[in-house]
């Protein structure tokens, strides 16, 4: 259970959320990623935006693919590209925690290794959390695991330990192929 004491805006300004299919604004690349500091009041200058936007573009290894097309409406970037956007959009505002719902599902092979490597990196400064109904993705990308079955925790625990030697019966069963 969570519990927060504090302002949707603050809880928002916390939380980044990445869906299963990207979702640009309808506005330029560069509002797009700069929206989040703009609405909660972190940037001060011009300077300052056009900072975090490029920083936040670099970040998702989008910078060199859009840098001389910042005006250009995100909706016209590639899947791939879209969901980079997305990505460069939520750690704008400096989360603490990605909140991400089967981030390269509707990707190919070569974008859902981009955004899985991405995912690597920025695990080293937020907290990711990751809803996937891929077993290798979660395997591949993920330090601690949780399995769920019918909307109930079943067990937790390191990935390794999880994947190779589960506790429970269901959860063996799910790694297994013989429910699911």
């Amino acid at each position: 259970m969570f519990f927060y004491c504090g302002s949707k805006q603050a809880l928002h300004a916390r939380i980044g959320m990445l869906f299963q299919k990207p979702n640009p604004f309808p506005k330029s690349i560069f509002e797009n990623v700069v929206y989040g500091p703009r609405i909660h009041s972190h940037v001060k200058t011009k300077t300052d935006v056009e900072e975090i936007a490029e920083r936040s573009l670099h970040r998702a290894g989008l910078w060199l693919e859009v840098k001389d097309r910042l005006q250009e409406p995100g909706t016209v970037l590639s899947g791939r590209q879209q969901q980079r956007l997305c990505i460069a959009r939520a750690n704008t505002v400096k989360p603490r925690i990605i909140l991400a719902g089967e981030p390269a599902s509707a990707l190919d092979p070569v974008a859902t290794a981009v955004i899985e490597e991405l995912i690597d990196e920025l695990r080293k400064i937020y907290t990711i959390v990751i809803v996937t109904h891929s077993m290798q993705q979660a395997a591949r990308v993920s330090h601690r695991t949780a399995f769920f079955h019918m909307g109930i925790m079943v067990e937790t625990g390191a990935t390794k330990a999880l994947f190779t030697t589960p506790c429970d019966e269901r959860t063996q069963n799910y790694i297994s192929g013989r429910i699911g």
